[in-house]
């Protein structure tokens, strides 16, 4: 079972590090093929300005995938026909996504369509799940990168800046 945690920043004063906490960023995992391709959007010639990294292309995924009113069946279609044909052995990597994403995918961890007697998927599933769907969509590049920039904006607007690197 994977957990899902918040990274901190040691060595920052308490009231900066409640800070960080408040707007934090979530470890999840990805399943190789949905990662190799998110890597090959972090080192396109159109991620510039800025350059965007995994949190905010996953985050923006998630969200591209929650704007439809039928992203849950959409996400638990691909789980049940295409990511469940995988070998359960599938190489993983770890990456982190920002938190309002992560919350929509607890929130439907949590539903009745992943409870018995339906197949519990895990988040790495579910982050997975949104990548593989943004990966197969029409001009998905381009959506993915603008997302993270609308993604990048919401954030800026709540006060919430990037955690330092």
């Amino acid at each position: 079972m994977l957990i899902a945690t918040p990274k901190t920043y040691p060595g920052r004063a308490k009231s900066e590090s409640l800070r960080i906490d408040q707007q934090d960023i979530v470890e999840t995992r990805l399943w190789l093929e949905e990662h190799d391709w998110l890597y090959g959007l972090l080192r396109s010639e159109n991620n510039v300005s800025p350059t965007f990294r995994f949190p905010d292309l996953i985050g923006a995924c998630v969200s591209l995938v929650f704007e439809h009113h039928d992203a849950p069946a959409r996400i638990f279609q691909f789980l049940g026909t295409e990511l469940v044909l995988r070998s359960p052995q599938t190489p993983r990597r770890r990456e982190s996504m920002w938190r309002p994403q992560y919350e929509l995918l607890l929130a439907l961890q949590r539903s009745p369509a992943n409870r018995h007697p339906n197949p519990k998927f895990q988040l790495d599933q579910l982050t997975t799940a949104c990548v593989a769907l943004c990966r197969t969509a029409d001009g998905s590049v381009a959506a993915v990168l603008r997302q993270a920039r609308c993604n990048m904006a919401e954030r800026s607007h709540r006060g919430q800046d990037a955690p330092p690197g």
